[in-house]
């Protein structure tokens, strides 16, 4: 493995480095997207009803956060590909090599995923908009928008930052039905494939790489705790 073999694969009698050099461009990308639609969907839901809270604004928001959390993904999925991409032709049915191939994988991942950030943002945002630096930050007469966007929330940043580690694992291994019927040839549809067919090199190696990127992932969101928030790095 130090060497860089990671064995052949039964099927095609293939290495398997060079079978997972092959996809793992399509998974990092589709990955990294999904989760950039995570976050904007997901954070702007959450500081919406955050600074809404108790009315119509924010039991609409934590309803609709609810409702993509328990949406099947292949209902999501084949909806936005019938609408976006069958009724309005906006974009290409299925495939991998251009921007427009990975704007509906990634709204899929991207609604699916919206609504766990947008209810652990909500909850910092109202944690954080209670403590007292924000009240100070009021009384100097700094603008509701540098105290919200500023102060608030890069403070309530941290649970996010510790989602968006998890999330890594989950897009890397569990896009199986979003890689299916999007036809993007990725990572997670090749391992369900691989464990059909009983290919332990390639099931093996690929596990070892998704968790290699968990842990690379959240090493790296230990490191921007302290870049959010800078009494972390004097503890």
């Amino acid at each position: 493995l130090s060497q860089g073999d990671m064995g052949r694969s039964y099927l095609p009698k293939t290495d398997v480095a060079t079978l997972i050099m092959a996809r793992l461009p399509a998974s990092l990308l589709l990955m990294a997207a999904g989760i950039a639609a995570e976050l904007v969907i997901g954070l702007a839901m959450g500081v919406i009803a955050a600074l809404w809270r108790g009315r119509a604004v924010d039991s609409g928001l934590m309803m609709t956060s609810f409702v993509t959390v328990s949406a099947p993904q292949f209902v999501v999925a084949l909806l936005l590909l019938y609408i976006f991409a069958v009724k309005l032709g906006w974009f290409p049915i299925g495939g991998y090599g251009t921007a427009a191939h990975l704007v509906l994988p990634a709204l899929t991942l991207g609604i699916l995923g919206s609504g766990w950030y947008a209810r652990i943002m909500r909850s910092s945002m109202i944690e954080v908009l209670r403590a007292d630096f924000i009240r100070t930050a009021r009384a100097k007469g700094l603008s509701p928008a540098r105290v919200i966007f500023v102060h608030t929330l890069r403070n309530a940043l941290i649970p996010v930052l510790t989602v968006v580690g998890l999330q890594v694992g989950t897009l890397m291994g569990g896009a199986v039905l979003t890689e299916t019927i999007f036809s993007w040839p990725g990572i997670s549809k090749w391992l369900i494939d691989a464990i059909g067919r009983r290919d332990y090199p390639v099931v093996q190696n690929g596990i070892l790489l998704v968790a290699t990127l968990v842990i690379l992932t959240n090493f790296l969101v230990d490191i921007l705790y302290g870049v959010a928030n800078p009494r972390i790095r004097v503890q």
